[in-house]
């Protein structure tokens, strides 16, 4: 199955290079391209991509904002967004997870690592780049965003005791096959709770299963450290 990709980025050499990267894979292709926010929201309802490879800093509407508008519409609710920027900094980390996108790299990035970004995002996967998730999680995503739905404790009510156990670890940064070793489980028995507790919870992906599991209290981050 081919993986659509839409690019928004305002740097049209940028674009045209990961055009070239991305369509020189026989299992993917560019359907489209914006230069802003606002145009990225536009071809993105147009063509119903299935990841937009989204830049944060645009003129006019920015990443987050187009980010938030994509994942807020129930009709683009198989679209992910995958955040390429040489903004990586924490804060830019929650905003862009708050605002629903699955995943989070620099612009450094090789391309091997951009491909794969783009193939483990594609597969319902959360992405972050080595070492964000830890200082994140500490200093972001434990305290509960204005007007959010994702951090009420009586979300949690329908889980069985082994997917918050599993959702738990999951949001600690371990990988499926991390958690299958911790609890003498396979890693197949780990994707299908990971899977029935997003089910449940509604959630995108594993990205935004990390977030509920902070601001729901399921899991309490240890104060940041001097």
């Amino acid at each position: 199955m081919t993986i659509r990709v839409l690019l928004a980025d305002d740097q049209a050499l940028l674009r045209a290079t990961f055009r070239i990267l991305i369509d020189s894979c026989a299992d993917m292709e560019v359907v489209a391209e914006a230069s802003d926010g606002a145009e990225a929201v536009e071809l993105t309802r147009a063509h119903h991509p299935d990841i937009v490879l989204m830049d944060i800093r645009m003129p006019g509407t920015d990443g987050l904002t187009a980010t938030a508008t994509l994942c807020a519409d129930p009709d683009l609710s198989a679209t992910r967004v995958l955040i390429l920027t040489t903004f990586e900094t924490e804060d830019y980390v929650a905003q862009a997870l708050r605002a629903g996108a699955s995943g989070f790299l620099g612009k450094d990035v090789t391309a091997d690592t951009l491909l794969a970004g783009l193939r483990t995002v594609a597969s319902g996967e959360a992405l972050l780049s080595p070492g964000a998730t830890r200082s994140l999680i500490t200093r972001f995503l434990m305290a509960p965003a204005p007007d959010t739905h994702l951090a009420s404790p009586e979300r949690l009510a329908d889980l069985t005791v082994r997917e918050r156990e599993v959702m738990a670890l999951a949001a600690e940064g371990r990988s499926n096959t991390e958690i299958a070793e911790d609890l003498t489980l396979s890693p197949l028995t780990v994707r299908t709770h990971i899977h029935r507790a997003m089910t449940k919870l509604n959630a995108r992906d594993r990205a935004q299963l990390v977030v509920i599991a902070y601001q729901s209290g399921l899991v309490r981050a240890m104060p940041p450290t001097a």
